[in-house]
Order: C-alpha cells, then sequence, then structure tokens
C-alpha cells in the first residue's frame, strides 16, 4: 500500500518544536500500525542545514526546490526567521508550487505567514500565534484572522496556533486519517492530553488584550507565559529585564493596566481554568501545574477573577477528556 508523503518546510529560526510536534506524532502513529504509513521528511531551501531559533541545528531531509509532489500533506512550520522566509521568493514560489501537488496543507504558528504570502490563505479563516495574528491581519488583510482557536481547518487548508497546538493538529489528521483510536493510542503514546478540539480557545487572557508595545514587557510576558510554575515575583522578573522592580511596575502599569503580580495571578488562573475545563486533574494537581502552591489559594484566586469557585467552573464549563 503507498505512503502517506508528508513534508514539513524549514528555514533559518523556524521553531524546532513546530516540527518536532508533527513529525513526532506522525512516526508514532506508524509505529502503532498506521497503514499506510506516513513517509514523513523536512524540506529547505537546498536541502541544506537549518539553523532553528533555538540554535540547534537541524538537517534538511530534501530540498525544497527538486521536491516533487504528488504529497499527501505539505506543512510549513513557524519560527522567528517566519518574515525572511516570506519574504523570500524562491521559498514562498516553491510553496506555493508544492501546494497544488498536495491533497492537505497546513502552517504551524507563523508558518502562516508563508502561506499567505503564497496567496494560499486568500478569502480563508485562519489563525496563528496569538502574539503575531494582529500582525498577520494587518499585512495581509484579504484573509480573515482568528487568534482564538488552537486550530482552524478551512477546506484543504489547515492552520495551527502555535507551538504545541501543532500536536493538536497532528493528532487531528492522524483521525481522520485512521480513525479516532489510532489518534488516541498516539496521544497516550506521547503523554499527553487527548485530542484538544479546534476550536478550544488559546489562553484568553493573551488573545483579549493587544500585544505589549514595550519590548521589556513582551519579554516579560513571553516568560509568564512559559515559566507559570516558576519564581515570577515582580523582583524576579525585574531582575530577569534587568531594570528595577519599580520601572517594571510603571511599564506593566503603563502597558497593560495592570501590576506585574496582578498580570501573573491572572496568568495563572486563566491557565488553571483551561486544565479545569479540558482535563479532570484533581484541583490540587491543577493548582501546582499552574504555580498556586495551594488548593485554596487557586479557590480564592478564582473566585476574584470569575466569581465561582473551581469545582463549580468545571461542572458548568468542563469536558474532561483525561
Amino acid at each position: 500500500m503507498e505512503e502517506r508523503v508528508v513534508v514539513l518546510v524549514g528555514y533559518d529560526e523556524a521553531e524546532l518544536l513546530d516540527i518536532a510536534c508533527v513529525t513526532t506524532s506522525l512516526t508514532t502513529a506508524n509505529r502503532l500500525g498506521a497503514s499506510p504509513a506516513y513517509a514523513v521528511s523536512v524540506a529547505t531551501p537546498g536541502g541544506r542545514a537549518i539553523t532553528c531559533d533555538s540554535g540547534l541545528t537541524l538537517q534538511g531531509q530534501r530540498s525544497l526546490e527538486r521536491l516533487r509532489g504528488p504529497l499527501d500533506t505539505l506543512i510549513v512550520s513557524g519560527g522567528f526567521g517566519h518574515e525572511a522566509a516570506a519574504g523570500n521568493p524562491r521559498i514562498v514560489g516553491h510553496v506555493r508550487r508544492l501546494a497544488r501537488e498536495s491533497r492537505r496543507v497546513a502552517s504551524v504558528c507563523t508558518g502562516a505567514t508563508v502561506l499567505a504570502a503564497a496567496g494560499l490563505l486568500n478569502g480563508k479563516r485562519v489563525t496563528t500565534h496569538w502574539w503575531y495574528a494582529e500582525q498577520l491581519a494587518s499585512a495581509y488583510p484579504e484573509i480573515t484572522v482568528d487568534p482564538a482557536p488552537i486550530y482552524i481547518r478551512d477546506g484543504g487548508v489547515s492552520t495551527a496556533a502555535g507551538v504545541t497546538s501543532a500536536l493538536d493538529l497532528a493528532l487531528a489528521f492522524i483521525e481522520e486519517d485512521h480513525g479516532a483510536e489510532l489518534a488516541r493510542s498516539v496521544a497516550r503514546g506521547l503523554v499527553t492530553y487527548l485530542q484538544r478540539p479546534g476550536n478550544q480557545a488559546q489562553m484568553s487572557m493573551f488573545t483579549a488584550t493587544p500585544a505589549p508595545t514595550n519590548s521589556l514587557v513582551r519579554r516579560a510576558v513571553n516568560y509568564i507565559a512559559s515559566h507559570l510554575t516558576g519564581d515570577l515575583t515582580a523582583t524576579a522578573l525585574a531582575a530577569d529585564a534587568g531594570v528595577s522592580e519599580r520601572h517594571l511596575t510603571r511599564l506593566f502599569i503603563d502597558d497593560l493596566g495592570k501590576a506585574p503580580g496582578r498580570f501573573v495571578r491572572d496568568a495563572r488562573t486563566e491557565a488553571a481554568a483551561h486544565l479545569l475545563a479540558s482535563t479532570s486533574l484533581p484541583v490540587a494537581s491543577v493548582a501546582a501545574q499552574c504555580g498556586f502552591r495551594t488548593a485554596e489559594t487557586l479557590r480564592q484566586a478564582f473566585v476574584s477573577r470569575y466569581g465561582t469557585p473551581p469545582s463549580r467552573y468545571r461542572a458548568t464549563q468542563g469536558t474532561p477528556s483525561t
């Protein structure tokens, strides 16, 4: 039986997780008996190695210029190099050409910028990482950018929000190709939550407000979002930013309308709401995973923000999947 040929497009300063979430999901499906199996490879300009935005080097397996279809699935990764890639006529031209030879086309995170530059998103509803949604919408007014969902499928084109949402999109593809049971087995094998629905929101506190305009605040917000269990006191954040605590507090209030401590509490509470709605983890485990010292501390923050305790929120909003 013929294989399903899946190609991920990489470029300098691509995000390695955008690529690895897809490749690991599909190759795990192969090990669990996917038939036809996925033939997964990474295509880069000239087939050369690329330097990912983490600084790690990834060797290209196929030359983007020499690659020919038909392909089952073409996926463009995101990363800090997305603007340079979207401004490279060779990369954009070959993505456009290969899309015509593919059954299914997708992007992860800011890879949507490359698809947009190729004209593949015109007239479509798409998503990207919440941080870049406004930028994408401004640069390409012919597309409709929705920063809320973790992924969107519009016809034969799919766009995922960012980084680990590639995992959710890959699981959706596996379910489409091979059924829900194999997708569940892959999720269990990867020790991840069973597939989240595409319309599940990215963290709403980030999508509901404009991205910070101050570079120091943007850096701090990005750090907070990815280190919820760490030391996020104003003192620690100020030290990381290289400014005084008083100065950082003033920057946060000017840019976000709230002090760092309030922003951290809101971020942790939003993350807890996400876990309460999408998993059956005990409340104490949710509290620990979101940086709260105790379940009672989480309860107090939750009541303050949502007007209801975590248990009640889960009962009315939750669709547990684990």
